[in-house]
C-alpha cells in the first residue's frame, strides 16, 4: 500500500492581476472548484466513461446534485467527486481524495481537495474550464506555485469491513443456532 502524492495550487492570479494565497488550516487545504458549462447529463456520461461509479452513502454538501461519484485510485485511495449547482447553466465540480469506502479508516482518515486530476479528465475531453475560488469569489487566472501534498497511509492498516460483517454475523448466527437449540 501506498503514499497518495499531488500538487495542489499555493499562489494564484486572479483576474486584475491580483495575487492571493491557497489558505491552510488545521483541515487541509481550502477548496476550490471547477466549474463547467456543461450539462450534469454530458457530465455523469463521461466521469462514468472514465470508471467512475455512483456513491450510495455519503455526506451530502449543500446545492450538490445527486450522488457523488468514486473512482478507486492505488489501493487503499479513491477520488470522490461531487458536482454542485452554480448558477444557471454552470456546474460546479468538487473532487477530494480519501481512503477508499471498502475500509473502516475511510470514517476518520485524512483526505485532500484534488483538482490537477479531474483538471486532466477533463482536457481529455475538451470540456473548457475555469477555477473559482469561493473564499474571495473570483476566478483563477493563472496557478503560480505549488503545494506538494502527501496523504499517508493510515497508521492501522486498512481493514476492509464487507468480509468482517460477514464473519461477525455468521458467528452471530451461529451463536443464536446454539442458543436456540439449548431452549
Amino acid at each position: 500500500m501506498v503514499e497518495f502524492l499531488t500538487k495542489y495550487p499555493k499562489t494564484i492570479s486572479l483576474l486584475g492581476g491580483i495575487s492571493d494565497r491557497v489558505k491552510v488550516d488545521t483541515n487541509g487545504v481550502e477548496q476550490l472548484t471547477i466549474v463547467v458549462k456543461k450539462s450534469v447529463d454530458e457530465l455523469l456520461k463521461i466521469f462514468s466513461n472514465e470508471g467512475f461509479t455512483h456513491v450510495k452513502f455519503e455526506h451530502k454538501q449543500s446545492k450538490q446534485i445527486g450522488h457523488g461519484l468514486s473512482l478507486k485510485l492505488k489501493k487503499p485511495w479513491e477520488m470522490h467527486v461531487r458536482l454542485l449547482e452554480m448558477k444557471k447553466g454552470l456546474v460546479a465540480i468538487h473532487a477530494e481524495v480519501e481512503v477508499s469506502r471498502d475500509y473502516l479508516q475511510h470514517l476518520f482518515c485524512q483526505r485532500t481537495p484534488v483538482l490537477y486530476e479531474v483538471e486532466a479528465l477533463l482536457k481529455k475531453h475538451q470540456i473548457e474550464y475555469k477555477i473559482w475560488n469561493e473564499r474571495i469569489r473570483k476566478y483563477v487566472n493563472a496557478v503560480i506555485d505549488n503545494y506538494k501534498v502527501k496523504l499517508s497511509m493510515p497508521s492501522f492498516p486498512v481493514l476492509a469491513w464487507k468480509p468482517m460483517v460477514f464473519v461477525i454475523a455468521t458467528i452471530g448466527g451461529l451463536y443464536l443456532a446454539k442458543y436456540l437449540m439449548t431452549i
